[in-house]
């Protein structure tokens, strides 16, 4: 084997090798990022319809409030011996809140992953977490990054600013970018 490569190195010039290297790996790192997307695409959706099977189902209750307080409860235990991790009960009141938040699911931007979302769900304030949705898309902010601008209230910081216009229009369609 190793003198089939010294044979191949003497007949193909290194930069051609090494041109073909980078497009395979190339081709395979792009498949691989074109896999991910899918996946996330498809935990979203399965996510957001989730919330909404539960809201539906709750709406549809007549005895509402006898059967809500341990509807999430019973769900994340069945949900867990059926399917396994992912479905405590914490998860699926942000399931829920999830559709709520985003009652249309052309809303969800599949460029922000579950992570991204459940912290967004944390924000109490709806124009607050929809500053946030919007800064972590065109900022392109990665989980941790989101998480440390909630923290240091980022948006608080900039609602005391002297231009509340100038803050609303940043919760819809987020801060521009000044420098490439």
């Amino acid at each position: 084997m190793t003198d089939k490569v010294k044979d191949i190195s003497a007949i193909v010039p290194q930069s051609e090798y090494d041109a073909l290297i980078g497009r395979i790996d190339n081709l395979w790192t792009q498949a691989k990022n074109r896999a991910v997307e899918a996946v996330n695409t498809e935990l979203l959706d399965a996510n957001w319809q989730t919330g909404q099977y539960i809201v539906e189902f709750e709406q549809k209750g007549q005895i509402r409030a006898e059967y809500g307080k341990f509807l999430i409860t019973r769900l994340a235990k069945d949900l867990t011996v059926r399917r396994g991790r992912g479905f405590s009960r914490s998860n699926l009141i942000y399931m829920r809140k999830f559709y709520l938040c985003f009652p249309k699911s052309e809303t969800v931007s599949h460029l922000l992953t579950w992570s991204h979302y459940f912290e967004l769900l944390k924000c109490e304030d709806s124009m607050e977490m929809q500053f946030y949705f919007q800064e972590a898309i065109n900022q392109k902010w990665k989980v941790r990054e989101l998480k440390r601008q909630i923290k240091s209230s980022r948006f608080q910081r900039l609602a005391l600013s002297t231009d509340k216009k100038g803050v609303l229009a940043l919760a819809h369609k987020g801060h521009p970018i000044q420098t490439p």
